[in-house]
């Protein structure tokens, strides 16, 4: 599951083609390759450092709030979900060169 997170944009630097963005309180550089036009105080959706298109102030509030209140509700991984020193974790595969090892 791939997901984008809405970042208000603080500064865009046309000469590179990048953006310093407030990422959940968090300023981090994004490239605006992939969009065409983006101004200060704009949002953008971002997913693995691109911003991948604008969108309204409301529906960036709207899916930061639903985004908290999941987050809320996921809670803290429950013990017997994580693994223990020296497992692995449910549903992963072993890597060819530790087979080659056994």
């Amino acid at each position: 599951m791939c997901l984008a997170i809405p970042a208000q944009v603080l500064s865009v630097d046309p000469a590179t083609a990048t953006a310093m963005v407030n990422l959940d309180g968090v300023r981090r550089s994004i490239s605006l390759a992939l969009v065409e036009t983006v101004a200060v105080g704009d949002y953008v959706l971002v997913h693995v450092g691109y911003a991948l298109n604008r969108i309204s102030p409301e529906e960036a509030a709207q899916t930061l709030a639903l985004m908290q209140e999941a987050g809320a509700l996921a809670g803290p991984p429950s013990e017997a979900a994580s693994p223990r020193p020296g497992e692995r974790a449910a549903g992963t595969t072993t890597d060819r060169s530790e087979e080659s090892q056994s």
